[in-house]
């Protein structure tokens, strides 16, 4: 459970999307309230359901290009529970959903990014 910031709504993103066979699938999201709590959740992947897949959080460039902060991308399989949890700053950032290479088709997901 996320605690409430003095100022600021709790906010919950949530992506969607397909992963190919040796690729990935990025989706931005800002941060507005400084070192606040932070959670990641692959929420649902497959088929099949217990899928393993790669995910990670990273700082989002102008360019559109997403780099994965070290120590911050896991290898999963969906679930209710948060993957990944810290506090960070304000600014832009992605996450990633990826082929750990272990596909041997197209994967659809869902993840939710939870802050202030």
């Amino acid at each position: 459970m996320l605690t409430a910031p003095s100022s600021g709504a709790l906010v919950t993103d949530s992506f969607s999307g397909t992963v190919d066979v040796g690729g990935r699938d990025v989706h931005s999201f800002t941060i507005a309230s400084a070192n606040q709590p932070i959670t990641v959740t692959l929420t649902s992947a497959g088929p099949p359901a217990s899928v393993f897949m790669g995910l990670g959080v990273g700082s989002m460039a102008t360019d559109g290009t997403c780099s994965v902060f070290s120590n911050a991308a896991v290898v999963v399989q969906a679930s209710t529970t948060p993957h990944l949890s810290g506090t960070i700053a304000t600014g832009n950032y992605c996450v990633v959903v990826f082929d750990v290479g272990n596909l041997s088709a197209a994967v659809d997901y869902a993840v939710t990014v939870v802050h202030y």
